[in-house]
């Protein structure tokens, strides 16, 4: 689908993102708005997306956050990106609050405290998946099983600081990949 044309109103693209922002929970948000804003109303091409979402991911802060605010500033400028982002985080906002002023009567009860464990469990497997899943992908190549071996005992067991480990590694994981793409070609 080509972007369409007409200035998108501010309006809808704080709606757009209000609904994302309210009902959304956990990961899987580019996806949902890819949906919503290349899918099925057309407002940014695929190309603009996955530019936008490079270039959230490489920014501090948020890569969802960031995301909304390229996807605003490229369809309404600084106006349409503050529309967008204060529709992404309001609702969850009044939200929180809403939880927090029903915390008191809501942890007196038993089952939530067996909810909020179920969900710290379903968490911590999830965690566990992708993990595994990223140690099996780079177990296949020995200098990236290394890398991955070094940063777990050294952060994880030894309990060095991230920043330090992954300003070591990062170089030595930089030469190999681009010493074996051009090994590649």
């Amino acid at each position: 689908m080509s972007p369409i044309q007409t200035p998108v109103s501010l309006m809808s693209l704080f709606l757009v993102f209000f609904r994302v922002g309210l009902f959304s929970f956990g990961g899987g948000l580019s996806g949902w708005i890819y949906r919503e804003v290349v899918t099925l109303r057309g407002w940014i091409s695929d190309e603009d997306f996955f530019s936008g979402l490079a270039l959230s991911q490489i920014l501090p802060g948020a890569n969802v956050t960031n995301l909304t605010v390229y996807i605003g500033q490229r369809l309404r400028g600084p106006v349409g990106a503050v529309s967008a982002l204060v529709g992404l985080v309001i609702g969850p906002f009044f939200a929180v609050i809403a939880m927090v002023s029903a915390y008191a009567q809501l942890a007196a009860m038993p089952w939530i405290q067996d909810a909020m464990s179920g969900a710290a469990a379903a968490a911590i497997g999830l965690l566990l998946i992708v993990a595994v899943k990223g140690a099996y992908s780079s177990s296949r190549r020995l200098v990236p099983f290394l890398i991955l071996m070094t940063t777990f005992v050294t952060v994880g067991l030894l309990q060095w600081p991230l920043v330090p480990v992954v300003l070591g590694l990062a170089p030595v994981s930089v030469a190999f990949a681009w010493w074996q793409s051009s090994s590649d070609a």
